[in-house]
């Protein structure tokens, strides 16, 4: 069975190209029915999401060429300019490959935990349309456990790389116990979104979310449990918080010095945190020369994001390993499933023989035969039978220049052992 991969990436393509082959889920149905169709493929997965687009097979020949084709056409695409930024990975690579996009190690931001979710998504994808066999399941599963592996056993996603994230991490520093201090949020964009996330995971209860617009604001800081403001009215809740992360496009400042400074009078100097993620700032420069207060800016943050990015860079390394690792088990489960199915032909045809034989002993007994005659003849007919073919493929081999075939027959039947017992056997002992 032949595994394969193709597909593109943001390392491979722009977006302009990326988002022309991302597969939409009102097509999805047509799509798998037609990559079946076009490739002759036994089992189909696809995966696609705003980074990557990729696609599995499984199959009894290696299908590239015709997969390209289809894909190119599906989308309206050019086949030689997507040839340009398509890779393909085959057997065992295909499944490393698939491992280590489980893993994080192939994203975007290395170790981010998204891929492995969409990757699940798409395995129940392909088996609610009927292209997920025994082979892709297992390939998923495996693939699944090994990046359970390498979430448990290394430090790739204990270190979050996000701006959002290091704000937080910094916020850390001040305060020991953040689940007793109040955040105010500056805008209400994705980067917002995040450092609700992180500071409701390092116990931050109680939110404020000032934005532009207030309907926006009240949607993010009820999803918190807090409450939405317009940016006019920062000011009259300045004094009440302690941690204030801002992020958004105005032009110009948003929070002053002296808005500030009033406020620090009013908390009887109790410290203020800030972070000012926006570009440009949106909080004024001056505000750190305030006694009590302590502002970073996003340059700040980036000694936090490099620390993090070394340690998930190092963790990256245990993570191949375990991925080689869950690469030779995979590839050994389909050599024991060959093996089965071997196995299992080879008894099956050693069955036919014994009934062939079996029934002639039968007929001779029936028309009053030797009971004997027939055991010994039943005996010599079905060790005949047995050992006719493979006698025959032996000495070909040898002729041929293959002395393994003769040395595999040695090892199958244990021969050397049986010779080294007969050698080892006195006659005291017959």
């Amino acid at each position: 069975m032949a595994l394969l991969t193709l597909g593109i990436n943001h390392r491979t393509a722009p977006v302009e190209i990326r988002e022309r082959v991302a597969f939409t889920p009102e097509r999805m149905s047509e799509a798998f029915a037609e990559l079946r169709a076009a490739s002759g493929a036994s089992e189909v997965a696809i995966l696609s999401t705003c980074n990557r687009t990729e696609l599995y097979l499984a199959g009894d020949d290696d299908c590239a060429p015709l997969v390209l084709r289809w894909l190119a056409g599906f989308h309206g695409l050019d086949a030689a300019e997507l040839e340009e930024v398509l890779y393909i990975h085959r057997d065992a690579d295909a499944v490393r490959h698939m491992m280590r996009v489980a893993a994080g190690l192939d994203s975007m931001v290395l170790g981010e935990p998204q891929i492995l979710g969409q990757l699940k998504d798409a395995y129940a994808l392909a088996r609610e349309h009927g292209g997920s066999g025994s082979f892709l399941s297992r390939m998923f599963e495996q693939t699944f456990s090994v990046a359970k592996r390498v979430r448990t056993q290394t430090a790739i996603g204990e270190n979050p790389v996000s701006v959002a994230y290091a704000a937080v991490s910094m916020a850390h520093r001040i305060f020991a116990d953040m689940s007793r201090n109040k955040a105010l949020l500056i805008g209400a964009g994705k980067t917002i979104e995040l450092v609700a996330r992180h500071l409701a995971d390092a116990g931050v209860k109680d939110f404020i979310v000032a934005n532009r617009t207030l309907e926006r604001a009240q949607a993010l800081a009820e999803s918190r449990g807090g409450r939405g403001i317009l940016l006019s009215e920062i000011p009259d809740y300045l004094a009440d918080v302690d941690i204030i992360i801002s992020s958004t496009a105005s032009p110009l400042p948003i929070l002053g010095k002296g808005a500030v400074e009033r406020s620090l009078k009013k908390r009887k100097h109790r410290p203020f945190f800030m972070v000012d993620i926006a570009v440009p700032r949106d909080i004024e420069p001056e505000v750190a020369s305030l006694a009590d207060v302590y502002l970073y800016a996003v340059d700040d943050l980036r000694q936090v994001i490099e620390e993090n990015i070394r340690t998930r860079e190092g963790a990256a390394r245990e993570a191949e390993n375990l991925i080689a690792d869950g690469v030779q088990e995979f590839l050994s489960q389909l050599r024991a499933l060959d093996a089965v199915s071997t196995l299992k032909q080879f008894r099956q045809r050693a069955e036919v023989l014994r009934d062939m034989e079996t029934e002639k002993a039968l007929r001779a007994l029936r028309n009053g035969g030797d009971p004997e005659t027939a055991l010994r003849s039943l005996a010599r007919g079905l060790t005949n039978k047995l050992l006719h073919e493979p006698s025959i493929q032996v000495r070909k081999a040898t002729t041929e220049g293959r002395p393994e075939v003769t040395e595999w027959l040695r090892e199958l039947h244990q021969l050397d052992v049986l010779d080294a017992d007969a050698t080892t056997t006195t006659p005291e002992k017959l």
